[in-house]
């Protein structure tokens, strides 16, 4: 059967389905005001969802989720209503609309001669943490991103990207929607990689469309590239990187931030360390790890000097729990 076939049918199926998801909205309150949340649709076990929509028509209410979404315009445009921002954000054909959980959110489309086709996958909180979130943390500002949510309960953020009709992205979602239209026993260990592939698209995208403006100048370019690589980067890698001596830019650091390269990557690794802390059940030892420190025992006691207090300690202190 072709893969056109195939597509279509799958597209059929799972926008049928949508029809049979459940679509209540729990009450919440939000600083005193009345909100809605919807929850995890998919089947228990699995930790990703992909779901179609496919209609003339669509409105949903305002509400938030307790997942991260991948929203996806494969035929036409429809609009997004942020929180945020207090309005219709246009989700055009070919762009994606990346949310957060607790991302206030509601899809709004019509359309006349044709249908709307929105594709989406949703991804498990613990899941992400877990399989995802160490290959996105070499990129600062999507680091921070995704884990904003975990110390801003109720954050209103929103990634808004476009790519071409011949991007990866779609064709990724496409073979998604064909896997997941027909589940399998082993459906899920296909759909993660794929959803990894489809992260790293997005982080790619992500860059090329919000350059730092802040790395301007050399400094400015060096410390964004400890600051995309603090478990792994050294000096030499960096002089090697901008074609410099490293002692030069051990003495432009210096002189420039009045901190050695040491002090910068320990505060990079040490901020970096808090945040999966407060973000993530991660353990110590995995943070340890994806900080660059081969040994738990060191991560520890930089941990202790930089903040006078161990790991333990310090989530203890601040009524987390790991």
């Amino acid at each position: 059967m072709k893969k056109q076939l195939l597509l279509e049918l799958a597209i059929n199926k799972l926008a049928h389905d949508w029809s049979h998801l459940n679509w209540e909205f729990r009450d919440v309150s939000l600083e005193g005001k009345p909100d809605k949340m919807s929850q995890w649709q998919g089947d228990p076990v699995e930790d990703i969802m992909v779901v179609v929509f496919r209609g003339n028509h669509i409105s949903e209410p305002f509400h938030r989720q307790d997942f991260f979404f991948i929203d996806y315009a494969y035929h036409l445009d429809y609009n997004a209503l942020s929180a945020k921002f207090d309005n219709l954000i246009t989700v055009r054909e070919g762009d994606c609309y990346i949310g957060q959980p607790f991302n206030g959110y509601a899809l709004r489309g019509d359309s006349e001669d044709d249908e709307i086709i929105m594709i989406g996958v949703h991804i498990r909180k613990e899941a992400f943490f877990r399989e995802y979130l160490p290959a996105l943390s070499m990129d600062a500002d999507m680091f921070r991103f995704f884990l904003d949510p975990q110390t801003d309960r109720f954050s209103d953020e929103f990634i808004h990207l476009s790519f071409e009709k011949t991007s990866p992205v779609r064709t990724l979602l496409e073979l998604m929607v064909i896997e997941y239209a027909d589940k399998k026993a082993d459906t899920q260990l296909i759909l993660k990689p794929m959803v990894l592939s489809l992260f790293m698209h997005i982080a790619r995208r992500y860059r090329l469309e919000k350059p730092d403006i802040s790395a301007d100048t050399l400094p400015g370019k060096i410390v964004q590239y400890i600051h995309s690589h603090p478990e792994s980067v050294t000096l030499k890698e960096i002089a090697d990187h901008f074609s410099y001596h490293p002692n030069y830019i051990s003495t432009l650091l210096h002189q420039e931030l009045g901190k050695t390269f040491s002090q910068i990557v320990l505060e990079k690794r040490m901020d970096r360390a808090v945040i999966l802390l407060q973000g993530t059940t991660l353990s110590i030892e995995e943070i340890a790890a994806m900080l660059g420190y081969s040994n738990h025992s060191n991560f520890y006691k930089a941990f202790k000097e930089y903040y006078g207090k161990t790991p333990r300690e310090y989530i203890h202190s601040s009524g987390l729990s790991n």
